[in-house]
């Protein structure tokens, strides 16, 4: 059956009973996980509020936005590094064999997506919570990205917190 389940995770919304339910389903039919994180490209509103234009002056203040820059990707990697040992720390204590991926400055529907194919996944296992508001009705969640484009079957765990 399946011989490699890819599980993403935000690491903040992610819920955790979906990773461990995913953990569980890959112990019971004997496959692997691959586990996800993606820290998405920053979007140029959020550059903007790093890199404020009046910072782009003289040498000194560039290097300051520099620095906040490197700052807000150092605290992404914090995050991604938390969420992938959560899911590691789940798969030991099940005795589950678990990769870790880590991929930044993407989408996360086409991350999971370009990751489940080089990694050959068989099953991507997901966790969401449905619409974020009128963003998530309008232009889709990450969820509804990765069924309406994948070629390997998705498993969709709803959320609730």
């Amino acid at each position: 059956m399946y011989k490699n389940i890819l599980i993403p995770t935000d690491g903040v919304r992610t819920c955790e009973s979906a990773i461990s339910h995913g953990v569980e389903l890959a112990k019971a039919i004997g496959a692997k996980v691959t586990a996800l994180h993606t820290t998405p490209k920053l979007s140029p509103h959020e550059i903007l509020e790093i890199y404020h234009p009046q910072f782009l002056v003289g040498g000194s203040d560039a290097e300051k936005a520099q620095a906040a820059m490197a700052q807000i990707e150092a605290l992404h990697k914090d995050v991604a590094d938390k969420s992938l040992a959560a899911i590691e720390k789940i798969a030991g204590e099940m005795g589950v064999p678990c990769e870790v991926v880590y991929v930044t400055d993407k989408a996360p529907a086409g991350s999971i997506l370009e990751t489940a194919k080089a990694k050959n996944c068989d099953l991507i296992y997901l966790a969401t919570h449905g619409p974020l508001g009128l963003s998530g009705v309008i232009f889709g969640t990450v969820a509804t990205k990765v069924l309406s484009h994948s070629k390997i079957p998705v498993l969709v765990q709803r959320c609730e917190h």
